[in-house]
């Protein structure tokens, strides 16, 4: 039988909000200001929860181990952080999902391989800073995702033990550092994950097409 369920951690690109506007939008400024051919949205949105080096990967071709990278990385950050909330939105039903939370008084937290001072910002502008028992990015804990030390750390924050917590997550290894942690999962399918690595492939507990099937599933785990 499982562990009664106290709270709710979150992935936050691809899972609690649609960053991919503002993630891709640095990308294709550096791409302009070189005179270099613009990615399309479509192109990049798939590598948004890979971050800095996903996404400076599929718009300049450079791996992380590359000697440009580092440039390339900082001035994408740096336009990022300007501009980190003009286009990014709740996924519809997200909203919903989290006030059902709350009024059952369920905590929920966010923990992304985001950097934290990124994370806080974020969820500043969404609203969500106050609300979130929990606030840890990827350099909150010495390894990042698919490690579990942040999701742990999110429980500890939380005041939850990891097999009370459940975590729902866009890319396969949030189901990896989930099982880690010994807690429940949920595949987003909605999220940014890309078609050759299926979200019903990863082995969740659970899997959710659309962020509005959220809501009736973690009550129905409540009950």
């Amino acid at each position: 039988m499982s562990a009664r369920l106290d709270c709710v951690l979150f992935d936050l690109d691809g899972t609690l909000a649609d960053t991919a506007p503002d993630l891709a939008a640095p990308i294709q400024q550096m791409q302009r200001a070189r005179g270099l051919p613009v990615t399309p949205f479509e192109d990049l949105r798939p590598f948004a929860s890979a971050g800095a080096r996903g996404l400076v990967g599929k718009g300049f071709g450079v791996a992380k181990e590359d000697p440009a990278f580092p440039a390339l990385r900082d001035e994408f950050l740096t336009l990022y952080e300007a501009q980190i909330c003009v286009h990014t939105r709740l996924f519809p039903g997200i909203e919903a999902c989290l006030a059902q939370l709350e009024a059952e008084g369920l905590r929920w937290g966010i923990v992304s391989n985001k950097i934290e001072r990124y994370v806080r910002l974020l969820a500043h502008a969404l609203g969500l800073e106050a609300r979130a028992s929990c606030l840890v990015g990827g350099d909150s804990t010495p390894t990042p995702k698919p490690h579990p030390a942040p999701l742990l750390l999110g429980a500890s924050l939380s005041g939850a033990s990891a097999q009370a917590c459940i975590y729902v997550g866009d890319d396969h290894r949030d189901v990896v550092a989930g099982r880690s942690a010994g807690m429940r999962t949920v595949a987003a399918a909605y999220g940014y994950n890309g078609a050759e690595d299926p979200a019903n492939a990863w082995g969740a507990d659970y899997l959710v097409q659309h962020a509005a099937e959220l809501e009736p599933l973690l009550r129905a785990l409540r009950r």
